[in-house]
């Protein structure tokens, strides 16, 4: 008998992923299960798009579409499928869900993968506090009443889920009244205690003492909802009525892991167009001389949404949320073939 040859190395490593694998498909089958129950429609949106999103950092991967009469068209993988699930919320006023591909350039660590896969909802009528609580309900229909986090914490599910704005947060964990000092990099750099950076602004000093200050300390014990952020921090969310200095947001985390972003989406189109360009100029100031930062404005979803009805949206990443369900803290563990296996 001739002797059997040792598994090629990607063989070896899928095999040693396995369980985790089974535990994905697992989760996304609990996921599927979840929104049919409640009555949403699943849909398919495009991948290569003429505008893959507004936000100002992300890195978009280009790509181009040969037509049979020669014609050539730009497009870009997309960041997310929002602005198509909006279009498709406000043609058709059903509550919908997608289990979609995204790409995001420039990326890559323990827990970050150029291509993954992302969780989007989108419910007519809900507001964030009901967005909330069904958040909290696909998080224990799909993972146990405790999970461990890669870092070792052990979480409940079965607790209710903390809720904090982010003023609370950064009073409680950064001694900072983080409104008072919104636009004033200066004032909040002397309020936290910090040196101020060359050339930080005052929205760099805010992430800096979001990820030293607060992210490490909250979803310890059972996940966190992190609500109502600075407006400016929130392109696409209505701002607060009670509050116009805070927008209606939230993000999720559990075990020092952000999970979600979430909003009570904005349905002016007027005040969406004034945000995107504002944010597109803000992109080619801060990358001057990069390449592929520009493309058309989607008019399609900005003429969509006046059409809208008062509806709360979120993105789940769904990698994300098998790495808890895994234990794992490495997003590489629970993707089948990431962009280096």
């Amino acid at each position: 008998m001739p002797e059997s040859l040792p598994p090629r190395p990607d063989c070896a490593r899928i095999a040693d992923r396995l369980p985790r694998l089974l535990r994905r498909n697992l989760v996304l089958r609990g996921v599927r299960a979840f929104f049919d129950a409640r009555g949403y429609t699943e849909v398919e949106t495009p991948y290569a798009v003429p505008t893959p999103g507004e936000e100002v950092h992300l890195k978009v991967f280009a790509t181009e579409r040969a037509g049979a009469d020669g014609s050539r068209e730009r497009l870009w993988l997309h960041t997310s499928p929002e602005f198509a699930m909006k279009r498709i919320v406000a043609a058709t006023g059903l509550p919908v869900y997608q289990l979609a591909r995204v790409w995001r350039n420039a990326e890559g660590s323990r827990l970050h993968a150029h291509e993954f896969t992302m969780l989007e909802w989108y419910r007519p009528g809900a507001t964030l506090g009901s967005l909330m609580d069904e958040t909290e309900a696909l998080l224990r229909a799909v993972l146990p009443p405790v999970v461990r986090a890669g870092g070792g914490d052990e979480i409940s599910i079965a607790a209710p889920f903390e809720r904090l704005s982010v003023a609370e947060a950064f009073a409680r964990y950064a001694g900072v009244d983080i409104l008072a000092h919104e636009g004033d990099a200066p004032a909040l750099a002397e309020a936290a205690g910090c040196d101020l950076r060359r050339d930080e602004t005052w929205e760099d000093l805010f992430f800096r003492l979001m990820m030293a200050r607060i992210e490490p300390y909250i979803g310890r014990a059972c996940p966190t909802f992190l609500t109502h952020w600075p407006a400016s921090q929130a392109a696409l969310a209505r701002r607060d009525p009670a509050d116009p200095r805070v927008a209606l947001r939230f993000e999720l985390y559990a075990g020092g892991i952000e999970l979600a972003n979430a909003f009570e989406e904005l349905t002016d189109p007027a005040e969406q167009r004034a945000r995107f360009e504002a944010d597109r100029a803000r992109r080619l100031a801060l990358y001057p001389g990069e390449s592929g930062l520009d493309w058309p404005m989607d008019e399609a979803f900005l003429s969509a949404l006046g059409n809208l009805p008062p509806c709360a949206g979120i993105a789940l990443g769904f990698d994300r949320l098998v790495m808890l369900a895994a234990g794992t803290n490495r997003i590489a563990d629970v993707q089948w073939l990431g962009t280096r296996s």
